[in-house]
């Protein structure tokens, strides 16, 4: 576990993070890190050796690091495992003012990369994670040794689910997203074939309790690129354009079939621009996978990292 790298939090962000870790309990048994991004100040989890090698694990909307505790339990005892809640997300302040695109996504873990100076990295995203990973990895290949991705994209195009084309229009986004928070309340009910336990229903929901700090996944919801007018828009053409660039790195697919959000399409789109990825696929399995079969996911990714040795 390492130091804390940036200022104390402040009296408010203090005060919701120790909220938060009640609520989550023993689930979370981590001390986060803080580093400043963009004058914001973002939480991290930075568990096992420093100088082994890198597990980098990006979550999407409308989860937080919590969603990867099992593969933090898996890896820690032998990779340095570095969990970011990104800005507005889990224990990371929520600045109503931060500039809440794709762009500022990358670049604040880009910063985070390169302050812990991370290497050897075996990356694994989902959902936005996706995009904000593969960017930041297609602008330093060095860096990087190994894919996992699951239920995401990175690449303009795609029918967006009706939800999300729903939850973004102006009047509605503030509605939905932010007074009544439907967007998480839909996810943690709807977004995995197994019903999520109480407790764990809890601790998705506890960083995300009013409109002000639900600040983040309304944005990332309206960051959502769906014409090539909106500002995000070139920033993933060029995510998607220096995929090209990445393709000889060992990358596993790792899809739950029932996602109704990011379906078949974006797998197979996937495959098309990584023909030499491995795919595991689980026909019973939602969006938010890591929930549905944690030891099922484990197990693939431990087989895949198995398959393909860190030189």
């Amino acid at each position: 576990m390492t130091q804390s790298q940036a200022p104390t939090l402040s009296p408010t962000h203090s005060a919701r993070v120790q909220s938060i870790r009640e609520s989550v309990g023993d689930l979370y048994p981590y001390d986060p890190n803080i580093l400043e991004v963009f004058g914001a100040q973002m939480s991290y989890l930075d568990e096992g050796p420093r100088d082994a090698p890198v597990l980098l694990c990006l979550h999407g909307n409308p989860t937080w690091s919590f969603f990867y505790r099992a593969l933090v339990e898996a890896h820690k005892g032998q990779m340095r495992v570095v969990v970011p809640d990104h800005v507005g997300m889990g224990l990371s302040e929520q600045p109503q003012d931060f500039p809440y695109d794709l762009e500022h996504r990358i670049g604040a873990i880009e910063q985070l990369v390169e302050k812990l100076d991370l290497k050897r990295i075996t990356l694994v995203v989902h959902d936005w994670g996706g995009a904000i990973g593969m960017g930041l990895a297609g602008r330093h290949p060095e860096r990087f040794e190994r894919f996992v991705i699951s239920n995401t994209a990175a690449f303009p195009g795609g029918q967006a689910h009706s939800l999300i084309r729903t939850a973004r229009l102006p009047g509605l986004n503030a509605l939905l997203m932010g007074k009544l928070g439907l967007f998480e309340r839909i996810t943690v009910k709807h977004a995995t074939e197994r019903d999520l336990s109480p407790t764990v229903q809890k601790a998705y929901l506890a960083p995300f309790r009013n409109l002000r700090e639900r600040i983040a996944v309304r944005s990332f919801v309206r960051d959502i690129p769906l014409r090539k007018s909106h500002k995000s828009y070139a920033t993933l053409e060029h995510v998607a354009g220096n995929l090209s660039k990445l393709t000889h790195i060992p990358t596993l697919l790792l899809w739950g079939e029932k996602d109704w959000v990011f379906t078949l399409e974006f797998r197979k789109r996937f495959e098309e621009r990584f023909p030499k990825a491995e795919t595991v696929t689980f026909d019973d399995v939602g969006h938010l996978l890591w929930e549905d079969e944690p030891e099922r996911c484990l197990n693939a990714v431990q087989e895949f990292m198995d398959r393909n040795p860190l030189t």
